[in-house]
C-alpha cells in the first residue's frame, strides 16, 4: 500500500502541483485547504507524514502542527512546512513549533520529493524499531497470557504460552490473511509478523501453517 500524505495549503495551484507530483512519485494523498480541515483529514487517515503551508485561514500552520505535536500517536509524524515567511525568526518559530523541515516558496520541487523520500524513510525505521521492541516486551508472557491445551484426547497436555499479539496474530491467520494483510491489520511489518508465525508453530509444536491452522480450530483457540 503506499504510504499516505496529508497536503495543507490555502493556494488550490499550489495544492495541485504538489498532489500531481507527489501521487506521480507513487503516494498517496489528501489534501485540505486550511488547517481545521488538515485536522479532520489526519484523524480520519492517520497519514504518514504532513506537508503544510503556514498562512491559512481559519487554523494556520502554527496552529494545526502545536494541535498535531499534543498527540501521542501523531508525535512522530514527519511535518514540513512551505511558506513565504523565510525570515530566520520564523524558522525558529517552525522548529519550535514542532516541523522537521522548513522550505521556503518558491520551492524546486524535486527538493520536496528528496525531503519526502528522506523523512519516509527515516520514519519507518524509527517504527520498525519501535515495534520490534514492542514485539520483545511482548513475548515476555504475563500471568493472563498463560494456557494450558491438550494435544489430543489420548495424549498429555502441552502446555504453552500465548502473548496478546500472538493471540491477534493466531485469529487472523486462521481466517486465511497473508503476513502482508496481518501486518497491514495490526501495523506491522511482515517480518515482524513472520516471528509471532514461528513463535506460534514452536510454541503449538506443528510444522507449517495449515496445521497450526488445524490446531487452532481443533481446540477452539480463537473465536
Amino acid at each position: 500500500m503506499p504510504l499516505l500524505i496529508l497536503i495543507a495549503d490555502d493556494d488550490p495551484g499550489i495544492r495541485l502541483a504538489i498532489k500531481d507530483y507527489l501521487e506521480i512519485s507513487g503516494y498517496s494523498v489528501v489534501a485540505a485547504q486550511n488547517g481545521q480541515e488538515a485536522l479532520h483529514l489526519l484523524e480520519t487517515y492517520h497519514p504518514h507524514l504532513l506537508v503544510s503551508d503556514i498562512k491559512m485561514p481559519i487554523k494556520d500552520g502554527y496552529d494545526l502542527v502545536k494541535q498535531v505535536r499534543q498527540r501521542p500517536e501523531f508525535r512522530l509524524l514527519p511535518v514540513i512546512f512551505l511558506t513565504e515567511r523565510a525570515s530566520t525568526e520564523e524558522r525558529i518559530l517552525g522548529y519550535q513549533t514542532g516541523c522537521d523541515v522548513y522550505l521556503p516558496k518558491p520551492f524546486v520541487m524535486e527538493e520536496l520529493g528528496a525531503v519526502v523520500r528522506n523523512l519516509l524513510e527515516r520514519s519507518q525505521i524509527i517504527q520498525s524499531e519501535w515495534r520490534f521492541s514492542e514485539h520483545q516486551s511482548e513475548l515476555k508472557p504475563t500471568q493472563e497470557d498463560r494456557k494450558v491445551f491438550p494435544a489430543s484426547s489420548n495424549s498429555q497436555p502441552i502446555s504453552f504460552e500465548f502473548t496478546q499479539r500472538e493471540k491477534q496474530v493466531l485469529r487472523l491467520l486462521t481466517q486465511g490473511h497473508s503476513n502482508a494483510e496481518i501486518g497491514h491489520e495490526l501495523h506491522l511489518s511482515p517480518r515482524t509478523v513472520e516471528k509471532y508465525v514461528s513463535s506460534l508453530l514452536r510454541k503449538t509444536e506443528t510444522s507449517n501453517r495449515s496445521e497450526l491452522f488445524r490446531f487452532a480450530l481443533d481446540r477452539d483457540l480463537v473465536d
